[in-house]
């Protein structure tokens, strides 16, 4: 058996997430439509992260085990003619014996986008989340200056989700400000908890506000409660953008 790596980037609107779920497309589930295609095997892809129901991937990172000899930039090339236009295989490589996609990760870099004015945007609406409200980004970064670490982000995690720990190591977390309102969070972690990076962005958002000072933001990490953080950001404004090995 080998191990094919596949490096993906897909648009998620149309799914409801990666993972094969009872109801709707995923995206997991196309690409292993098209790969019994190529192959004649039932393979099943294992990614190195779970992105939500309409969130997207720059740098979505996969494995599957196939029998098959075709080359990986064969693959990659008969995929890509037969996938749908909102996914593409950026990459097909062979992997070593005993590569795992999610347990070899070593972290994983996120980006939520937010536009900042007052009017919202027609051809970025999918991407980014629109805040017409005016935002303090010096508060914003005071207030991520503190998700640098080793924490436990119950605060930030999506309830009714059952993990060993919810304790998770972010590398850096930074605010970039774009062209003509747009404002980029880029994390880089060890691994995140589900909804943690989108729990994060919307209590940002409400530092951003005003409704939250940045020690405010400190204490609702400390105190390990999700009631006493900010809403949920929508999916539509979050990218996968990198895993590293």
């Amino acid at each position: 058996m080998r191990t094919i790596k596949l490096t993906i980037q897909y648009d998620g609107t149309a799914y409801v997430g990666w993972q094969i779920q009872p109801k709707g497309l995923t995206v997991q589930g196309i690409i292993e439509e098209k790969l019994k295609r190529l192959t004649g095997e039932a393979v099943r892809l294992t990614a190195a992260s779970r992105t939500d129901a309409g969130a997207h991937a720059m740098g979505q990172v996969a494995h599957f085990k196939t029998k098959s000899r075709l080359d990986p930039k064969a693959i990659q090339r008969a995929l890509n003619s037969l996938l749908p236009p909102d996914i593409a295989i950026l990459k097909g490589e062979e992997a070593p014996e005993g590569f795992h996609a999610r347990r070899d990760a070593k972290s994983k870099v996120y980006e939520y986008r937010i536009l900042n004015r007052d009017v919202r945007s027609v051809f970025d609406r999918l991407y980014a989340w629109h805040v017409p409200q005016k935002l303090n980004l010096s508060s914003m970064r005071k207030a991520t200056g503190y998700l640098v670490g080793e924490h436990d982000f119950s605060a930030f995690r999506s309830t009714g989700t059952p993990t060993h720990t919810a304790v998770r190591k972010v590398i850096r977390a930074q605010w970039k400000r774009g062209r003509r309102g747009f404002l980029a969070f880029e994390i880089e972690g060890s691994g995140f908890l589900k909804q943690m990076v989108r729990a994060i962005v919307g209590t940002l958002v409400e530092v951003g506000k005003g409704k939250i000072d940045p020690e405010g933001f400190r204490e609702i990490l400390e105190a390990k409660d999700r009631s006493k953080a900010g809403p949920t950001a929508p999916a539509h404004g979050l990218f996968l953008m990198e895993v590293k090995f």
